[in-house]
């Protein structure tokens, strides 16, 4: 059965991809605004939510992915300045990486969510920039992609690196599996 990735995102993508799965990309394009008193885990997995329910399709996957230091959310940077105060914020740190995902199958809804802890190592301004100046940073939570460029700002990660790809994929699978759908190498 194909999945319908309600996600423009390449990476949540290729990770499906990567496993053999059939994919359709359908951006959901709900609107990503925090709410008042949401915390952060609230509201990444609301947006999964939304996103798995906006787009139609007996078999759709939305998700989310936040990138958190101190209570403060850490989105898509606007441009290479913001990106800069990001990535500045988070060097020499230990931040979380909430990713949540949302399956809507056979009428049910069924949700997931992993926090990972990633420590970046310290960096200075001239190496930021460098970084920026690959474009990297910009489509993504926090100004990185651990997959890219963005490796050489880890010290270490405590958790599930796909989900700070954006895509846990231990979760996706057990969705399928809480739906009935069983993975099958290959097919």
């Amino acid at each position: 059965m194909k999945l319908i990735l309600a996600s423009a995102s390449p990476r949540r993508r290729q990770l499906l991809e990567m496993l053999g799965m059939e994919v359709e990309v359908r951006p959901s394009d709900i609107p990503e605004a925090r709410r008042p008193g949401e915390t952060p885990v609230g509201y990444a997995e609301r947006l999964a939510r939304e996103k798995a329910l906006a787009v139609p399709g007996p078999l759709v996957l939305g998700a989310d992915t936040t990138v958190v230091l101190d209570d403060h959310l850490f989105e898509k940077p606007a441009d290479a300045a913001d990106a800069l105060r990001m990535l500045r914020q988070l060097q020499g740190r230990t931040h979380e990486v909430i990713t949540s995902v949302a399956l809507q199958a056979n009428g049910a809804l069924r949700q997931a969510t992993d926090i990972t802890a990633v420590t970046f190592r310290p960096c200075d301004d001239g190496f930021l920039r460098a970084y920026i100046a690959t474009g990297e940073p910009m489509d993504k939570a926090g100004a990185y992609g651990i997959q890219g460029y963005g490796a050489a700002l880890v010290e270490r990660i405590d958790g599930d690196f796909f989900g700070v790809m954006g895509l846990p994929v231990r979760l996706v699978l057990r969705l399928l599996e809480e739906a009935g759908i069983k993975y099958r190498f290959g097919e």
